[in-house]
This record gives C-alpha cells, sequence and structure tokens, in this order.
C-alpha cells in the first residue's frame, strides 16, 4: 500500500483525459500506480462522460491521495481537456496517458531519470525507431528535429516521422508548455502543432521504445473519427507550412524551402488521387484548402 501522504511538489504530473472509458480507465490508473517511480500525481479530468467513467476514477482516488479526479462544467474536446488537466498539474514534468492506454511498470522511471540526466532537453519523444547508430536516449537540438522530421533517410516503410507522434508519446516540462500556451485548439492535429513549436525553441529528448502501452483498435475514438476526415491531411500540412514559415523555424533558408516542397507535394498526390478514383468534389475543395 503506498504512503497516501500528498506529494507537495511531485515530480511528475500523469495527465488523463476521459470520455465514456468506463470499460478501460481501472486498466490505466492501475498502470500508473504499480509503477516502480512512485513521486508522481494522478489528475484525472472528466469531459462530461454519460457513463460511469467518472465514478469509477472518484473510487480510487478516495483510496489515494496522489490522485485527483475533476469533472468539466461542459464538454471541451480533446486538446482543450488536456490543456485543462495541465492547469491543475503540480509537477516538474506532464506526462500524458490516455484512459485507454497504459504506462509500462518501468515507464514513469525511465522517463524521469532520463530527462534529469539531460536538463537541457525541454521535452521527451518515445515509440521511435532507432534509425543510426546512437543509442537512446539521444538528445537532439531544434535544428536537428526538424531535419530529421523532414530529412531523414531512413527506408523504414513505417518510420514515424517526429511530428506525428501522439501525445501519448511524450514528457514535457511544465515550464516549457506553459511558455508556448499549450495545445492550439485546433481538432485532430494539435499534437503534431505543439511539437512544432517546442521544436522551434527546445532540444527534444529521444527515449528508447516500450515505455507505453497504445490501445488502439476501435476504442481509439479520434483515430477513428480522423480517418472520416478527408479535408484533415491538407489542414495538418497546413499547419506544417505555416510553422516551417515562422520566423523562428531553425531551418535555413534553402531547407524550409526543400521541407515546404515536401508537404506541398504530399497534398498534390492526395488531391490527385482523390482525382484518380472519381472524387472530383472532394480533389476541387482540398485544392481550395491547400496552401
Amino acid at each position: 500500500m503506498p504512503d497516501l501522504d500528498i506529494i507537495q511538489q511531485p515530480m511528475i504530473s500523469v495527465l488523463m483525459t476521459a470520455y465514456n472509458r468506463e470499460k478501460y480507465i481501472a486498466e490505466a490508473i492501475e498502470s500508473v500506480l504499480n509503477s516502480t517511480w512512485q513521486n508522481f500525481e494522478l489528475i484525472i479530468v472528466d469531459d462530461v462522460s454519460q457513463d460511469n467513467t467518472y465514478e469509477i476514477a472518484k473510487k480510487y482516488a478516495q483510496n489515494d491521495k496522489r490522485i485527483r479526479v475533476y469533472k468539466n462544467s461542459t464538454n471541451l474536446g480533446d486538446y482543450p481537456n488536456r490543456n485543462a488537466a495541465a492547469s491543475y498539474a503540480q509537477g516538474k514534468y506532464i506526462k500524458y496517458l490516455d484512459a485507454d492506454d497504459k504506462l509500462y511498470p518501468y515507464g514513469l522511471e525511465i522517463m524521469v531519470k532520463s530527462m534529469e540526466q539531460y536538463p537541457d532537453a525541454q521535452w521527451g519523444l518515445m515509440s521511435i525507431p532507432q534509425d543510426d547508430d546512437r543509442q537512446f536516449p539521444l538528445l537532439l537540438k531544434p535544428v536537428e528535429i526538424y531535419r530529421r522530421h523532414y530529412f531523414n533517410t531512413n527506408r523504414c516503410v513505417n518510420y514515424p516521422h517526429l511530428f506525428h507522434k501522439a501525445p501519448l508519446s511524450s514528457i514535457i516540462k511544465k515550464d516549457a508548455f506553459d511558455k508556448l500556451g499549450g495545445f492550439k485548439n485546433v481538432r485532430h492535429y494539435g499534437d503534431s502543432d505543439l511539437w512544432q513549436r517546442l521544436a522551434m525553441y527546445y532540444p527534444v529528448l529521444i527515449l528508447q521504445d516500450g515505455l507505453v502501452w497504445w490501445r488502439g483498435g476501435d476504442s481509439s475514438q479520434e483515430s477513428s473519427k480522423r480517418k472520416k476526415k478527408v479535408h484533415l491531411p491538407v489542414l495538418t500540412f497546413n499547419n506544417f507550412i505555416e510553422n516551417l514559415l515562422h520566423e523562428d523555424c531553425p531551418l535555413s533558408v534553402e531547407e524550409k524551402n526543400a521541407a515546404l516542397k515536401i508537404c506541398r507535394n504530399r497534398v498534390d498526390r492526395l488531391i490527385m488521387h482523390h482525382i484518380k478514383h472519381g472524387r472530383m468534389n472532394v480533389a476541387y475543395q482540398l485544392y481550395k484548402l491547400k496552401k
């Protein structure tokens, strides 16, 4: 049984946003409680669930004072609710964990100790395959982050670009998160936007795989919604273009132009895909959206 006295200044705040997750939230909470790293607080923010998610979370909070549970007065949606959860955090670091995902027991310990080992890193990303002979953890400066995202030559088909990682894959210093104002209120690509803005100013620490577990499948509401949004890829690439054109983007002029070309070519290929399959109306709408 853990010490139930509240830790006044926890090292890390685990932020769990929840909406209709009664089937999974107990497993998610217990994965945090079973961590080898115990200097944490767990903040759960229910976004007006219509099931027993909130009640299940409250029962856990009654037995462990490190758990604090809040319920929004109105449904905020994904990224505004993530910002709401961060506003309650007291830890040096914040770590998002959706209510249908889990932490491996050693996950928090490795994250915290790795970040403490590299004090220049203001944020970290994990679940990224190694693509060179350097061992994890791997510190990247802002310009290296942008170059790795746009110009990495790894031939792995499923290689995930850095800016496409979900909040589950991150650990962020609370001060850096607050200075940038957290997530923007945009649907579906608020995470990639935040990573781009963090990368303009702060080094990132690339952490090893196997620290978090993403359930995926039908339980992932946001992922299911993304697949139905035919305009989303264009809006996402428009956001990439906006950040590339930002005066604080660390790439050189030549590198920016090359990255801009990559983004615009991806949009053009998407438009041609719809034309090829006879979806002329969709193609035209995407053409009007492109930057």
